[in-house]
């Protein structure tokens, strides 16, 4: 059954700028994050508070969200690996703390440098500490769809870690394809798995457009029944430690659809469109998203005589 409405959560000022080449201004990043909040977005991942030096995009996040309008209707989210992070974090004034696990020994090592079951465990002390502190916290299960490394990735272990993680009552666990290898069934089936394990905490899923089927899987996620979804505009990003991650599925792609299909989001298509276009004279390059360069429909086309 399909949804009526879904939220989304803006990834392009972290998960999106991660991976890329050029070095964003701090000042170009609170620019696009103003123009993502013109867009409609209210929940933002504004950045990351790792080590700048595995992470030269992501230095700087304190400074940025210094530089934020601060609104009741506004959530930003830091992502975090360990608790230091969080120190940083609602140093910095995160209204929301992302943490990480990752399904695999492999993958987690490189990327966070913790064994799965670590990882798991100080997720868990994340999402805590930043209830503690009167902050919410939710958990992403990276590679919840295929490791880079190890290669399939059992559904029964990503089921097993989301069991243990509503244990905390994160805001929501997020299962997420980091390495963009799902397809539609394989994303129903673990959305629908996880959603029976772990009660009434809300499902969000976190999906890359690598092999062409990211915004068929953001469709499998919704029927199946996730009730936010993560998108990047103009459809850019990718895992520094995952080889060939690319972009996310782009939040005007993913607008695009939704709009046509009659389920809310409180996102203005236009504006996107034209925040995205924007946002390609920053990166000095065409980006992957397909409606910005395509355009919205109906479009009516003058006639020549």
């Amino acid at each position: 059954m399909t949804a009526n409405a879904i939220e989304i959560v803006e990834v392009a000022p972290r998960d999106g700028l991660q991976n890329e080449k050029v070095l964003v201004s701090l000042e170009d990043k609170a620019e696009l994050i103003r123009r993502l909040i013109d867009c409609g977005a209210r929940r933002i991942e504004v950045g990351s508070f790792v080590n700048p030096k595995k992470v030269p995009q992501m230095a700087g996040t304190d400074e940025l969200l210094a530089m934020l309008p601060r609104r009741d209707d506004l959530t930003y989210i830091g992502l975090v690996m360990n608790m230091r992070g969080l120190e940083r974090g609602l140093a910095a004034g995160i209204d929301e703390a992302g943490a990480v696990c990752v399904s695999t020994d492999g993958f987690a090592m490189r990327n966070q440098g913790q064994t799965s079951d670590e990882s798991i465990a100080i997720a868990s002390e994340i999402v805590l500490a930043a209830k503690a502190a009167g902050k919410s916290g939710q958990v992403t299960i990276g590679a919840a769809f295929g490791c880079p490394f190890e290669g399939e990735v059992a559904p029964e272990r990503v089921v097993a870690m989301a069991r243990k993680l509503a244990e905390v009552s994160p805001r929501e666990i997020a299962l997420a394809d980091t390495i963009g290898v799902a397809v539609p069934a394989q994303v129903s089936g673990l959305v629908t798995q996880v959603r029976e394990a772990v009660g009434g905490i809300p499902i969000r899923v976190h999906l890359h457009n690598t092999r062409n089927t990211g915004i068929a899987n953001a469709w499998a996620a919704i029927e199946a029944g996730a009730t936010t979804l993560d998108a990047a505009l103009g459809g850019i990003g990718g895992c520094p430690f995952a080889p060939n991650a690319t972009g996310n599925i782009a939040t005007e792609d993913l607008l695009y659809m939704l709009d046509r299909s009659d389920v809310a989001t409180g996102y203005d298509l236009a504006a996107a469109i034209g925040h995205a276009r924007w946002l390609e004279t920053i990166m000095n390059k065409p980006l992957p998203a397909m409606v910005s360069r395509a355009g919205s429909f109906p479009q009516i086309l003058e006639q020549k005589a």
